[in-house]
């Protein structure tokens, strides 16, 4: 059994000094309500009715008494979970703008479009020097090494030949670059002439060459290019829309929280034939600007079911002929991609809830 030690001093009226084996305290109050401080910081109140042998009582601690570290730890976990949440808030605002970037780009992709090739300016472009004559570069280089002039320090520590050696290399280095300048407008000047009249495997050429549509491989797929006719080509390509067009919409609610909900099936295929028409608008705009064509007949394919055979077969959803006269004069920031297509003879079969079905291919 422990050995308590206490000793109770009245230093005014309702006011004692309690003194303990724990420390020194202060309580304030008479029989029916009584609060009491001690020196480790808890406190006490007690409320009774005198004479019943009732009462209730409780305590705390004061936190005042808290060591330094033990109050910044919790500020510091304080901190920690409002930075959460913050941070929470943050990725709920960021993916909402991915979002929405995502709808503007597949509405506007018929916006972004290579600049016309003038083939006539590229075929009589000058060569960047004539045959048998020293190149740009060359000179350049040549000049460097005639105006060296070896230091103090190179011609003491026999530097100056070794570095002579290397301007010699760079003037090498610098044939080289010139000798590709010229392969460089060779290959142009003879690709511009042939597409200038009207050779076909031009064509292809310079849509491997230039690559017009690589920056649509995020959105389509497989595009092929066709034609036996130089004024006209075809274009198919693979509708990539489970990997493009979003299902469900995002949006942040009043607190700022992110929401998700399923799109309804007349914005998801909204959604889809604006893609498609966009995609679509787009590879008429980049072959009129690569190549002397005046049609450019898009066709546009995606996977559908065939009920009669049970199998995923590739089916045309979208098919047209665009002609360069009539989208010269399109406004193409302020149109519709899906209404553009009635300015040109077009196949296109769609139901607002259901979608796509697949249609002939317009060939003339």
């Amino acid at each position: 059994m422990g050995l308590n030690f206490r000793k109770s001093f009245k230093i005014a009226p309702g006011v004692r000094v309690n003194v303990g084996k724990k420390g020194v305290g202060l309580s304030v109050g008479g029989n029916g309500l009584r609060y009491s401080v001690n020196s480790s910081g808890r406190r006490t109140t007690t409320v009774g009715i005198p004479g019943s042998g009732l009462y209730y009582t409780s305590s705390s601690k004061s936190k005042s008494n808290k060591t330094p570290a033990y109050q910044r730890r919790n500020e510091l976990a304080r901190i920690q979970r409002e930075q959460r949440k913050m941070e929470e808030l943050e990725y709920a605002r960021f993916q909402v703008e991915l979002y929405e970037n995502k709808l503007d780009q597949i509405r506007s992709i018929h916006h972004e479009c290579d600049e016309p090739v003038d083939w006539q300016e590229v075929f009589r472009r000058s060569p960047p020097f004539q045959p048998g004559q020293e190149g740009p570069n060359t000179i350049a280089a040549r000049q460097k090494q005639q105006s060296y002039r070896p230091g103090f320090f190179d011609r003491l520590l026999n530097k100056d030949e070794t570095k002579m050696q290397e301007l010699y290399q760079e003037i090498e280095k610098a044939k080289l670059q010139d000798q590709e300048l010229l392969n460089d407008w060779n290959y142009m000047h003879t690709i511009a002439g042939r597409i200038l009249n009207r050779d076909i495997d031009a064509y292809f050429e310079v849509i491997q060459e230039f690559d017009p549509l690589d920056d649509l491989v995020g959105f389509g797929s497989g595009f092929e290019f066709g034609t036996d006719d130089p004024n006209v080509i075809h274009v198919s390509f693979d509708v990539n829309a489970q990997n493009v067009v979003p299902e469900k919409a995002l949006s942040l609610t009043k607190t700022g929280k992110l929401s998700e909900k399923n799109l309804s099936k007349t914005a998801y295929y909204d959604l889809y034939q604006d893609y498609v028409s966009s995609c679509a608008l787009r590879i008429a705009r980049d072959m009129f600007a690569l190549l002397p064509v005046s049609l450019v007949f898009v066709h546009a394919y995606e996977d559908k079911l065939n009920t009669a055979t049970g199998y995923q077969e590739r089916a045309a959803i979208l098919s047209v002929k665009y002609d360069r006269m009539t989208l010269n004069t399109l406004n193409l920031s302020n149109l519709d991609p899906s209404d553009a297509l009635t300015n040109f003879n077009y196949q296109m079969k769609f139901k607002k809830t259901q979608g796509f079905e697949e249609v002939h291919l317009v060939l003339s």
